[in-house]
């Protein structure tokens, strides 16, 4: 990988890391903050996300969901289980695409290809290009499974 190559992708990782960082801290913050309002308005496989905001569930997906986010962001800034993380990065942005799609307009702006789905393509970048070990810590866990890091 040629030093341009490199730049770019610790500067997608990075700029993912802190997106994501500060979408989940926000959430973790904010006592009032709840996936309800989100969950409730998903247009397709309604029976799963009905089950997300059932009371006894809700709370769990809402731990989940927050600090997720953060976590994934903190991976993403310091290449610590960049693969492993990116993985359960675009499971979690498929949940919030299949949630909000009216096939095949995601949202008013989009069609078929919205914010989720570029999230997506950046971490598959992350995790294919190992972009953790590009000036990130990744190193450091070099005993770690391949699937990890």
């Amino acid at each position: 990988m040629n030093r341009a190559q490199k730049i770019s992708l610790f500067l997608l990782r990075i700029a993912l890391g802190w997106m994501f960082f500060y979408a989940g801290i926000t959430k973790v913050l904010d006592p009032a903050w709840s996936a309800a309002g989100y969950i409730q308005g998903a247009k397709t496989f309604h029976g799963l996300y009905q089950f997300f905001a059932a009371p006894g569930v809700l709370p769990i997906v809402n731990i989940l969901n927050e600090w997720g986010l953060t976590l994934l962001g903190i991976a993403l800034v310091f290449g610590v289980c960049v693969r492993l993380s990116s993985l359960l990065g675009i499971v979690l942005m498929l949940l919030y695409y299949v949630a909000i799609l009216d096939f095949p307009y995601p949202n008013a702006h989009a069609y078929i290809v919205d914010e989720h789905i570029i999230y997506i393509a950046g971490l598959a970048v992350l995790a294919a290009f190992h972009a953790g070990r590009v000036w990130g810590l990744e190193h450091r866990f070099a005993r770690l499974p391949r699937w990890m890091a």
